[in-house]
């Protein structure tokens, strides 16, 4: 009689990994740290938006799209987000040329412009934007120059672009300069090693690896712009349908004692600046899986 044959173990697919509340750790503490974060996103952010909401509702739709479609509102909005916009834009190619030449090149004083990046973040707003109209106003030192082709940049929509681009460019360079910094330069020398040249190797191996750092720097500098104030109000002439924003169209508000006003303007720019981040975010999540840098 012949050997009876044993036959394999049958291989089972691996089951599709199962949602978990939280995953396994070493590290102890988890519902201590998560209460505690809960606890103080909902004090500092939600609890405060909530009450914006509720103020809101309690207007009345009637009341409120009156409010809402107030022309001089509806400029403000347009100059505060087209602004903003414009302003993120440019920080998206020049903060990334910033971080380029931060990251792949030594030169004597990079750590004194390195650190000249967040001097943004420590300069108060205020003091930004006085020196800022300073310089671009018609006898200043840059806007002198410009004054004689009849170009002006300070008090017009052109100032608050310089002034949120200045307030909003460290938030694109921190954020793309670490993810810079990981590149892996050997396959920068593969491509060109296969005939690859400098433009292609930028845009098609470079870059594709920065989109999502990009986007998340450009959502960054977007949300920042678009609640400026200090820098702004002092370079922008706050010509009313021309140079006015939403947040100094709010302080006026309150100067004025309407708080039904005030509120719908901050109710307002909370609902347009959410959708704005969230399809910036949707994007990003796109081009990380169109990467494979998600799992």
């Amino acid at each position: 009689m012949g050997e009876a044959k044993v036959l394999p173990a049958p291989v089972r697919a691996p089951a599709g990994r199962r949602w978990r509340w939280k995953e396994p750790s070493v590290i102890p503490g988890f519902g201590l740290t998560f209460g505690f974060a809960i606890f103080y996103l909902s004090a500092i952010v939600l609890i405060p938006l909530a009450g914006l909401g509720w103020r809101s509702a309690s207007l009345g739709w009637e009341e409120f799209w009156r409010l809402a479609s107030d022309p001089r509102l509806v400029g403000a909005l347009k100059t505060s987000f087209w602004t903003a916009g414009a302003a993120a834009a440019i920080n998206a190619v020049f903060g990334v040329l910033v971080a380029w030449v931060l990251v792949r090149y030594r030169f004597p004083g990079r750590r004194i412009v390195d650190a000249a990046v967040d001097l943004p973040f420590a300069l108060p707003t205020a003091v930004a934007g006085i020196a800022l109209t300073a310089i671009y106003a018609p006898t200043g030192w840059i806007g002198q120059y410009f004054q004689p082709y009849g170009v002006r940049i300070a008090y017009t929509p052109a100032g608050i672009v310089i002034a949120l681009v200045f307030v909003s460019l460290p938030f694109m360079v921190r954020t793309v300069q670490p993810v810079m910094e990981e590149l892996n330069r050997e396959v920068e020398e593969a491509a060109a090693t296969l005939g690859a040249s400098r433009l292609q190797t930028v845009l098609r191996v470079i870059l594709p690896g920065l989109v999502p750092a990009i986007l998340t720097g450009l959502a960054l500098s977007f949300g920042r712009a678009v609640g400026e104030y200090g820098s702004v109000i002092f370079i922008a002439g706050n010509i009313p349908y021309r140079s006015e924003i939403a947040p100094l169209l709010i302080y006026i508000r309150l100067e004025e004692f309407n708080y039904p006003a005030a509120t719908a303007i901050g109710a307002i720019m909370l609902v347009l600046a959410f959708v704005v981040l969230l399809a910036i975010n949707l994007i990003q999540a796109w081009s990380r899986r169109r990467l494979g840098h998600d799992g």
